[in-house]
């Protein structure tokens, strides 16, 4: 099988500069559209959270190409990962408000694009990030290409050297694209080897409490699994407290995806085998970038952005490109 463990194009080592991250996190802050000043153009990002490690890198990147372009950012984002009609609110608020442009990461890929559709009648240019939105008013997509994402668990699972594989998939919201769309890839990888089945699949709200229940419950349907995958960063730390719980790091080999301080150091101690790791960085900057040159006229060079994958493994994750992605995540 063709090898993609080391994906790290330039533009990525220049998007994760950790001073950029720090600085800028708390130069912008979240503001309602009606406290814009006048005469800026104004871009909101509409996120699916504010807290993980992931959303906190996005919105970075996104202040750093406001602060750069001098547009004013407005962030707005649900409490729970599920709530699509909070997201809806959302982008009806900052278009009464008067925004130019929408930077989008959509929770329901159905249920969100209705209020997309409403804002882009307003004339207000659309942006999507890291999760799909079924509109044709979205103008670029910038984002991981979700299948190969999926692909890269797969080969990341395969690594497993036991005699049998029988895996355990642990993802999220069934509605969001993103997360469907990895696990396809993840299944078309793993059933090129023999060596490989899947013996239960669930999905659980994105958060770390249902995902380590789950896992739990999973594991005691299945004692015979001995791989699993999952595919955010929320299900990855259910996951690895789960194994963690049970003292199975040494029977189980765990695939996850995204990375904080917390799953670092799950790979480091062994309950989690390997990090997908995205580029959320260049999420947040070339959202917003493509953002000001729509706002403005510009051509769009691209319709779809791949801001590339990294595996990060106990093998690699000292190497200088690891330590660069994996730790300009907690800033």
């Amino acid at each position: 099988m063709r090898s993609r463990w080391y994906r790290l194009p330039a533009v990525m080592c220049f998007f994760l500069v950790t001073a950029l991250t720090a600085c800028r996190l708390q130069r912008t802050g979240t503001m309602n559209a009606q406290q814009l000043p006048g005469g800026k153009k104004s871009v909101a990002l509409v996120a699916k959270s504010a807290e993980s490690a992931f959303w906190k890198t996005v919105r970075a990147g996104a202040n750093a190409a406001s602060t750069e372009y001098n547009l004013d950012l407005i962030f707005e984002a649900p409490l729970s990962e599920e709530d699509y009609a909070a997201q809806n609110r959302m982008i009806k608020s900052v278009v009464d408000g008067g925004v130019d442009a929408i930077v989008f990461s959509a929770v329901d890929f159905e249920a969100n694009a209705e209020a997309v559709d409403e804002a882009a009648a307003e004339g207000v240019k659309i942006v999507a990030i890291d999760s799909e939105v079924n509109s044709r008013a979205v103008e670029c997509y910038i984002g991981t290409d979700n299948y190969e994402a999926g692909c890269l668990a797969g080969e990341a699972a395969l690594a497993c050297e036991d005699p049998e594989m029988n895996i355990g998939i642990v993802n999220f919201d069934k509605n969001s694209e993103n997360g469907q769309t990895r696990e396809a890839g993840f299944r078309d990888t793993v059933a090129e080897d023999d060596r490989a089945v899947i013996v239960d699949a669930i999905n659980v709200n994105s958060t770390t409490e249902e995902a380590k229940q789950g896992t739990l419950e999973m594991l005691d349907r299945n004692p015979q699994i001995n791989v699993i995958a999952t595919f955010n960063e929320w299900t990855s730390l259910g996951v690895g407290y789960a194994i963690q719980e049970r003292g199975l790091g040494d029977k189980i080999h765990v695939v996850a995806f995204d990375c904080n301080v917390v799953s670092v150091g799950m790979l480091e101690t062994g309950e989690v085998d390997a990090l997908i790791v995205q580029n959320p960085y260049a999420m947040g900057y070339l959202g917003v970038e493509n953002a000001y040159n729509l706002i403005n006229g510009q051509s769009i060079e691209k319709k779809e952005v791949d801001t590339s994958l990294m595996i990060v493994t106990k093998e690699n994750m000292y190497d200088d490109e690891s330590q660069r992605l994996l730790f300009s995540f907690d800033k």
